[in-house]
Formats: structure tokens, C-alpha cells, sequence
């Protein structure tokens, strides 16, 4: 439990018949030096007292908003290292996916970016209910980790599926979590996302449609993975930049690449995910086109920076540049030749006509490909989901 030492972890209980199991839990974090702050729900109270939990964490119990510290909420949000809801009821996740913050544990959970571990207990019925797991499948989306239930012998005395799991399996859990966080410690990550827009006239412009939506999850994750600092150049999106990490906003691909090329020496991990035009008209009109009696318009493109490139002639050994390339057809052939003429060492794949795939779905499906020649196909997963596995290879390259 070595990850835990030093860490601020806040522990959820909710009102099931496992609310007395966590109460190891919470000795054995406390045991490992971790600084433990216990929430209870009202209806966690009738199953375990908050003087049990007290007395193993030795702090103070939250139990009510309005009656204890008014302001805890705020500063546990902020400091948090990991919050566990232990044991999580069919209550609590059907009010963490749709919002509702009506008590000090719901409250506290609307307002913090820490990761949270769910730890589900309930009866099997419960747990298999289809707004559960649609509610399960939502928060997992978002982010939030579930540990699975254990099958066996319930509080009816029935069996099935939605015991607690065991305390050996929480705690690495949350162990695993906690070492996690600190996977790129020190690492300064400098991701770019979005379209770029070439513009035509002040009103009308080439673009494309990516959406953002990958590159704002890898600033996140890396964000989330403890890097000492995340930089993030974006292209118009319509998407709200991470809390945390440092946003420039660039519209051209002329002004990405100034943008990037300012900053590429700064970092150590580069991770290109924008879709920057390839062509832009070689003439941008100052007052916009009028449609007229003619029947064709012929605009003349040039090629915009080719900026992978440019940064991959500027490498430095202890740098490492991942690249993107989004295909509709020969995917490995087209991105092996990526990787080789832009001097990479890591290319992420993805066919953009996959069900499942593309600029403007929340999953995607993408073959990774190393400097080494090894590839790597992983499946169906959320946006978010993929720039975790992904930072999670790319902590492990060697420079």
C-alpha cells in the first residue's frame, strides 16, 4: 500500500448492509498512512455509526451539508486524491449519472475532478436492472471506475451476483489507481486536437470534421496520469478545454504550427491528434464571394506546413512524437509510411468508415504502430478510455 502513504482519499459509504464491511477498508488506508476522510449518507447511518468510522480514521465524519462545515464539500472536491463509494448503492448511481447533488456525498462528488472508484453492492435484481447498468455504462464513459461484484451468497440469503467484492480486491483497486496517477510524473505533455480552417472569405473556409473530442481526452488523461504540466493547442471545437491544463487557441494551420514550433522545445512528450488541412486557398478574398451568373468557381489550393514533419526533423533524443492517421483506406500500409518518412515513434491508426470509428462518434477503434516495427489493435472503446491505454503505452517508450 505504498501508493497510498500521503495520499487524501475520500470514502463514500452508502446505505447497504456492506456499509459495515468498509469499515476495514477504511482501517487499512489509515494503517498505510493515507489521510482518510469518511462521508456518510443518512441512510449509511443506520447500518454503522459515523463514531466507528471516526474512530478508525481518526477524523471527523461528514454526515450532513448543512450542519457540518459548509465549505468541506469545496475543499475536499479540491484536494481529493481518490474518492470510493463503498458500498455503492443502486441510489447513488442512479444520482451520480443523472446529476443530482441533494447531500454532503453527492455534493462534494459534482464539484471534484479526482478520480472515483465505485465499488457497486446490491441485490441481483438490482444490480442486473437495465437503468442500472445504463446508468453503470454511462458514468463509465465519464470516467468513473467500477469494480465488479463478486457472485455469492447475498443479504437475502439468495445467491447471485451484487456481493461486495473482497478487501483484498478494493485495496488494489485502489492501489492501482493511485500508482496511476503518477505515471507521467514529470512528464510535460503537449497534445494538439480539433480542425483547422483555411479561410476562403471572411464568411466561408475548408475545414474538416474532426471534432476535438481525442485530443481534449488526451490532455485530460494526461492531466489525470499526474504530468507536471499539459499543454493543449486547439482548433476551433466546440468543447470546453480540461480544468488544468494550459489551452491555446488556433484557427489555421499556419497558426498551429507557429503555435506548436513556440513551444515543441519545452516538451517531452508531443502528441499530434489534430486533423490540420492539408490545402488552403492559395488567395483568401478580404470581402465575401457573391454568388453570380457563372456557373463553376475555380479556387486555386496551395499546401498548407507540413507541421508532423517539421517536428519530426526537429526531435530531440529525449522527446517522444506520436502521430495520428485517420484513413478510409490501406490503414497499416498508409500509416507505417507515416511513421517512417516523419521520423515517429508511435503512430495511433484508425479507419474513419468503421462502425464504431470516426471524427464525430464517441468510441473509435485504432491499431497502434511502433518505431520497432510491433503493432497493436485495440477495440471499441470511448474516446476517453483509448487516451488512457494509449498514455499508458507511451509512458513505457523508451527515448
Amino acid at each position: 500500500m505504498d501508493a497510498c502513504r500521503g495520499k487524501k482519499i475520500v470514502v463514500g459509504i452508502c446505505g447497504g448492509i456492506a456499509a459495515y464491511k468498509a469499515a476495514y477498508i477504511v482501517s487499512k488506508l489509515a494503517q498505510s498512512g493515507a489521510d482518510v476522510q469518511v462521508i456518510m449518507t443518512r441512510a449509511a447511518c443506520r447500518f454503522v455509526t459515523p463514531l466507528t468510522l471516526e474512530s478508525l480514521s481518526h477524523r471527523r465524519v461528514f454526515t450532513d451539508l448543512f450542519r457540518d462545515d459548509p465549505l468541506a464539500h469545496v475543499e475536499l472536491a479540491h484536494t481529493a486524491d481518490l474518492f470510493v463509494l463503498m458500498p455503492a448503492t443502486y441510489n447513488i448511481i442512479g444520482k451520480l449519472a443523472h446529476g443530482i447533488a441533494d447531500d454532503f456525498l453527492t455534493t462534494t462528488l459534482a464539484a471534484t475532478r479526482a478520480p472515483v472508484l465505485v465499488v457497486p453492492a446490491m441485490e441481483s435484481q438490482m444490480y442486473t436492472n437495465p437503468l442500472l447498468q445504463e446508468n453503470r455504462k454511462r458514468l463509465s464513459e465519464l470516467g468513473y471506475r467500477f469494480l465488479e461484484p463478486e457472485t455469492g451468497r447475498l443479504a437475502s440469503g439468495r445467491q447471485g451476483i451484487g456481493r461486495f467484492p473482497s478487501e483484498e480486491k478494493i485495496l488494489q483497486a485502489i492501489e492501482e489507481i493511485l500508482t496511476e496517477r503518477s505515471l507521467l510524473r514529470g512528464r510535460r505533455v503537449l497534445v494538439t486536437a480539433g480542425p483547422t480552417r483555411e479561410m476562403l472569405d471572411p464568411m466561408r473556409c475548408i475545414t474538416n470534421k474532426s471534432s476535438g473530442k481525442m485530443g481534449y481526452a488526451l490532455a485530460e488523461q494526461a492531466r489525470d496520469l499526474g504530468a507536471e504540466r499539459v499543454c493543449l493547442i486547439s482548433g476551433p471545437t466546440q468543447l470546453e478545454p480540461p480544468a488544468g491544463v494550459e489551452c491555446v487557441r488556433v484557427e489555421s494551420a499556419q497558426e498551429m504550427r507557429d503555435a506548436v514550433l513556440e513551444r515543441f522545445a519545452e516538451f517531452d512528450l508531443i502528441l499530434m491528434a489534430a486533423a490540420v488541412a492539408d490545402w488552403r486557398p492559395k488567395r483568401a478574398f478580404a470581402q465575401k464571394l457573391k454568388k453570380s451568373s457563372a456557373r463553376e468557381l475555380t479556387i486555386v489550393l496551395e499546401k498548407t506546413p507540413d507541421i508532423l514533419a517539421e517536428l519530426g526533423r526537429r526531435k530531440k533524443k529525449d522527446q517522444i512524437l506520436v502521430g495520428f492517421a485517420a484513413e478510409t483506406e490501406k490503414l497499416l500500409e498508409h500509416a507505417r509510411q507515416k511513421l517512417k518518412e516523419k521520423n515517429l515513434d508511435l503512430v495511433v491508426a484508425n479507419d474513419i468508415t468503421a462502425p464504431g470509428a470516426g471524427p464525430e462518434v464517441e468510441t473509435n477503434i485504432v491499431t497502434l504502430l511502433y518505431r520497432d516495427g510491433r503493432s497493436e489493435t485495440l477495440p471499441c472503446m470511448t474516446k476517453r478510455q483509448l487516451a488512457r491505454e494509449i498514455l499508458h503505452r507511451i509512458a513505457s517508450l523508451k527515448t
